[in-house]
């Protein structure tokens, strides 16, 4: 990657006043996550719903769609990959690096605004109540980048041969087995030799990512290698790409285990640690 992901409100205003780019509201949670700061949008944004723009065959939540798919959804919202692309969310920096991953193993760059919504309005800036979309007739070329996305069988093989390190995102209590997941049914641990690295630790209290120094010091600490390939893992597949967002920052391309622990919780045979 050839420039910091993460865009500043005050580069990110500029761009909304010149015209250039297009934003897209991110936002999503779940019942007992984070919830938004705030109901005003940036002025003109076009919302992007994970929970729409999702493999509707599979029975796991928002999970990606074949690039065919993902385009047909970028030409009904008007989404024009050719324009620079500013994705944020309503929370801070929470769902927005999932969209920015999801556009990524599409082939598409785009940034994110470091703090979202909250950022723009300390920055006293223009705020929408509304959003826009705009029909189009066209879709735009995607590039699927395999290599971004890791599903059960490449986690398995994962830890059986050592090729990637599983870098596990959830809370630690969850992690361990302690505290039982949010969604029912799932099984509590962890996978087999996997790493405990919470994503909270990597965002500041304002909901802006942590500096590159600060980044490297928090991997470093929980003992992920990053001159190793990596896999990054949450509940769902959605705090993953924060922590992918955030080695993305540091030159390293992790891939996001897809289905998460609600797919590996879930299935029968999957290998289980606690503690």
């Amino acid at each position: 990657m050839s420039h910091d992901p993460l865009i500043s409100a005050n580069k990110a205003i500029a761009l909304l006043e010149n015209g250039t780019a297009q934003f897209i509201d991110a936002t999503w949670t779940f019942e007992g996550g984070p919830q938004p700061k705030t109901d005003a949008v940036i002025p003109g944004a076009i919302p992007f719903d994970i929970d729409m723009v999702k493999d509707p065959t599979n029975p796991l939540p928002h999970m990606l769609p074949t690039p065919e798919d993902f385009a047909g959804h970028l030409a009904r919202l008007g989404i024009d990959p050719s324009r620079p692309q500013v994705i944020y969310d309503r929370i801070g920096l929470f769902s927005a690096p999932r969209v920015w991953w999801m556009f990524r193993a599409m082939g598409i760059d785009t940034r994110i605004l470091d703090g979202g919504m909250p950022a723009w309005l300390a920055a006293g800036r223009a705020q929408g109540i509304t959003v826009h979309a705009n029909n189009s007739a066209r879709s735009p070329e995607t590039a699927f980048r395999p290599a971004l996305k890791a599903d059960f069988e490449s986690v398995n093989a994962a830890i059986d041969t050592g090729s990637a390190q599983i870098v596990d995102v959830r809370p630690a209590t969850r992690f361990s087995g302690e505290t039982p997941e949010p969604r029912a049914g799932l099984a509590c641990g962890h996978m087999p030799g996997a790493i405990s690295a919470p994503f909270t630790e990597l965002i500041n209290p304002d909901w802006t990512m942590k500096s590159l120094v600060e980044l490297k010091d928090i991997f470093k600490g929980r003992g992920v290698d990053l001159a190793r390939p990596i896999i990054t893992s949450c509940g769902s597949g959605v705090t993953a790409c924060i922590t992918a967002l955030a080695l993305a920052r540091l030159g390293i391309e992790a891939a996001v285990y897809d289905g998460s622990w609600v797919e590996w919780g879930s299935r029968p045979g999957a290998r289980i640690e606690r503690g």
